[in-house]
């Protein structure tokens, strides 16, 4: 993955003149998006990919390029090329022995830190915790959502001392500019190349030094460093500066940032604004330099002249209901329970089915010695008989009301309706496993899934002497593109189950590319080693079935002896996609919460809020996230409940100050400003005998869409009325003749 996004970001620098190619053995896009990522490197970027491993690299004396040698399709080939990148492996830390020996903690065989599946974040050490890519290598949203989980597990030690020794950030007194003139200061982000590289940033700071009252104007390489944030203060103070503006990236990630830096100089955090140049503008106009530059002076203009309307705000608080809800009682949901349940919470668990458990339930044994079932009958337990976790099974969700602190659940439980308060909420609602129609299941008996496999396994009914196994099914096709992530070590692991009971079993694995990331190569490699068979197949060579005269044959195209080959087998086993869960859109709709296209929970942010929802006070982790392993299901169930005690441990929680205001006298109760809420933030509610729109304040996010879309004018921003909105965009606008 590290190789394509350093191919597509060459491409994007030089998109006529440069080539890429890929060389790789199997194209591991088992994240979330990743494989649309690589669908798009190929169709969009261009890119070629090789399946190759690389034999070597030589000089040619005469133009002093790269010859590379490879074999593709078993004729060795020599390519030559300008540049050779190395997609290179992780290590563990130089000194992770001397760690160890200090810490008195395990390694593995690798020397990175050994942990297990049921604690992937706690060491051997009682109190020694580890995340991120000492314990395995993984990428960046896993590495926070564990950091988050070992966060957890620190805190559940010590939470009897919660609070004892935190001290409140002092700020300097805030500034009165009641009677101050817009005095604006604007800086410009080059965000490395992101910007820069496209956007003429230069000239952007030239014409803002012109726009009226911008006192100060100046370009940075990165603005959000701490170099800059300290620059951005002493600027403040020395310009007298009493509104400031950043164009950069997005105010999803960085505006918190910048408010920060503002309330440290003595100006109330309302006094921010930030234009994103980068994903709209540089981004999206990569190709057109400059027509981004214009547009970059036009969306700097336009919140320059907003900058000059803004008022200083408070914000209200608002009080905590200290319990949570989790949603679904499968290892996801009870993990984060129990989590919470330790930190003294009270926690409300759901769950649809009659039983706890989810897929958990069906998994018989893993890679490694470590027994599920044993441990999913001590997780049940420690659940139930925890007095902080009320259980509800055989109970849906009926409707979500409130907000972050503050939420109101309506279950329906046993066909009775009952109410519950919570301040967060956990949706853990698992996944599905596909249903296969493909090659013969469901109309013979020798077809099975995995899971089936597993259960004949674990009841001594096994007694197949050729099995063959199929990849991707229902995976990585139209209907669901994308990698299901845990079928490849799925089979690995029922692979070597079946040469464990019964060495002499021929197994056959047809795959497309054996995603076994990780130290789960350690068991691929093993599987090899005692006679299974991997064959690799494509979309165009797809593997066929035929009953011939009662007998079951897999026909299958072998690449190395380049022809058709029959494997007549006693079972055929199909490792099937990870489907959302059906009742996921409904869910979504009650919580407020968007789903991605592929039906799965769609979470804030990637990389930096892995399990966090855009809707504050509600997370997400487990299968309802992505297909995930055990391991990983932990540790993002430990980060959510990680991320929902933030709020359950205050009394009381700060809301948004921007927030819009209702005008009684001119609502007239039309509910247009209603349905366009997207946080639910208007309600109506009746004064005097009359219908008037109200703002909950804890959810709305100053968005002005509701004022927008107000044909009365009753509803503005707290900043500033309506009439000064639109007095400022007309003489923002009229500026271009292009603009009606």
């Amino acid at each position: 993955m590290y190789g394509i996004k350093e191919a597509i970001i060459a491409k994007e620098h030089v998109p006529t003149k440069l080539d890429c190619t890929i060389f790789y053995m199997d194209m591991r896009a088992y994240g979330k998006e990743f494989d649309s990522y690589y669908d798009r490197a190929k169709g969009e970027y261009k890119i070629r990919f090789v399946r190759s491993r690389a034999a070597s690299i030589t000089e040619d004396p005469t133009t002093n390029n790269l010859n590379l040698h490879y074999v593709e399709n078993e004729d060795p080939r020599i390519e030559e090329f300008d540049l050779v990148v190395l997609s290179i492996g992780m290590q563990p830390p130089r000194d992770a022995e001397k760690l160890a020996d200090v810490l008195g903690i395990e390694l593995n065989r690798h020397k990175f830190c050994q942990t297990n599946a049921f604690s992937p974040v706690e060491t051997s050490k009682p109190g020694i915790f580890a995340c991120g890519a000492f314990p395995s290598p993984k990428d960046i949203p896993e590495s926070v959502a564990q950091a988050s989980g070992a966060a957890m597990k620190a805190a559940s030690l010590i939470s009897s001392e919660r609070g004892t020794l935190t001290t409140a950030k002092e700020y300097p007194p805030e500034r009165d500019i009641s009677d101050e003139n817009p005095r604006i200061g604007v800086f410009v982000c080059h965000c490395g190349i992101n910007i820069g590289g496209v956007v003429d940033v230069p000239k952007v700071v030239e014409y803002t030094k012109t726009l009226p009252n911008v006192i100060f104007a100046e370009h940075n390489l990165y603005t959000c460093s701490q170099d800059t944030q300290k620059r951005i203060k002493e600027i403040i103070e020395e310009h007298d500066l009493n509104r400031v503006v950043v164009a950069s990236c997005t105010p999803r990630t960085h505006e918190p940032l910048f408010r920060e830096t503002l309330r440290e100089a003595g100006l109330n955090i309302y006094l921010f604004e930030m234009a994103n140049i980068r994903d709209q503008c540089s981004w999206v106009h990569m190709h057109e330099p400059e027509q981004a530059t214009r547009k970059a002076k036009d969306l700097i203009r336009s919140i320059v002249a907003k900058a000059r309307l803004l008022k200083p705000l408070r914000k209200p608080m608002i009080d905590v209901t200290p319990s949570g809800l989790v949603i679904g009682g499968g290892l996801s949901g009870m993990t984060a329970a129990l989590e919470m349940a330790k930190q003294g919470f009270e926690v409300h668990l759901v769950e649809k089915e009659p039983e706890l458990g989810g897929h958990l339930r069906h998994i018989q044994f893993l890679l490694g010695s470590e027994n599920p079932q044993e441990r999913l009958k001590s997780i049940i337990k420690q659940v139930t008989e925890n007095p902080k976790i009320h259980v509800y099974l055989k109970s849906e969700i009926s409707d979500v009301d409130g907000y972050i602190g503050n939420f109101k659940t309506t279950l329906t439980c046993h066909g009775e309706e009952r109410e519950i308060a919570h301040g967060a909420v956990i949706v853990a609602t698992g996944a599905r496993e596909y249903k296969p129609t493909e090659y013969l299941y469901g109309t013979d008996k020798r077809v099975l899934t995995q899971h089936e496999l597993e259960e004949t396994l674990v009841h001594n009914q096994f007694n197949a002497k050729t099995v063959a196994m199929i990849q991707c099914i229902g995976s990585r096709n139209e209907e669901h593109p994308y990698c299901s992530r845990i079928c490849c070590s799925q089979a690995v692991k029922n692979a070597l189950k079946i040469k464990e009971v019964s060495p002499e079993t021929e197994v056959y694995v047809l795959y497309k590319d054996m995603r076994t990331y990780g130290f789960i190569e350690d068991y691929y490699r093993e599987a090899a080693s005692k006679g299974v068979l991997f064959i690799c197949y494509d979309d165009e060579k797809k593997p066929r079935v035929a009953q011939e005269q009662g007998k079951l044959k897999v026909i299958a195209w072998e690449p190395v002896v380049k022809m058709w080959i029959s494997i007549e087998v006693d079972l055929l086993v199909l490792s099937v996609a990870t489907v959302p869960n059906p009742d996921n859109q409904d869910i979504a709709q009650k919580l407020k919460v968007p789903l991605s296209k592929d039906g799965f929970f769609l979470e804030a942010h990637m990389k930096l809020r892995p399990v966090d929802f855009a809707t504050d006070g509600v997370f997400l982790c487990g299968l309802a996230h992505w297909p995930k392993s055990i391991e990983e299901s932990i540790s993002q169930a430990c980060a959510a409940a990680a991320r929902a005690t933030t709020i359950l441990s205050k009394k009381a929680l700060e809301a948004e100050g921007a927030i819009a205001n209702v005008n009684d006298d001119f609502c007239g109760g039309c509910r247009f400003c209603e349905p366009v809420c997207e946080y639910g933030a208007i309600e109506m509610e009746e004064v005097d005998g009359k219908l008037k729109a109200h703002v909950i304040e804890a959810l709305c996010k100053g968005c002005g869409v509701c004022g927008a879309t107000c044909p009365t004018g009753a509803i503005s921003m707290r900043h500033f009325t309506n009439d000064q909105i639109l007095a400022q965009v007309r003489a923002v606008l009229k500026e271009e003749a292009r603009y009606d």
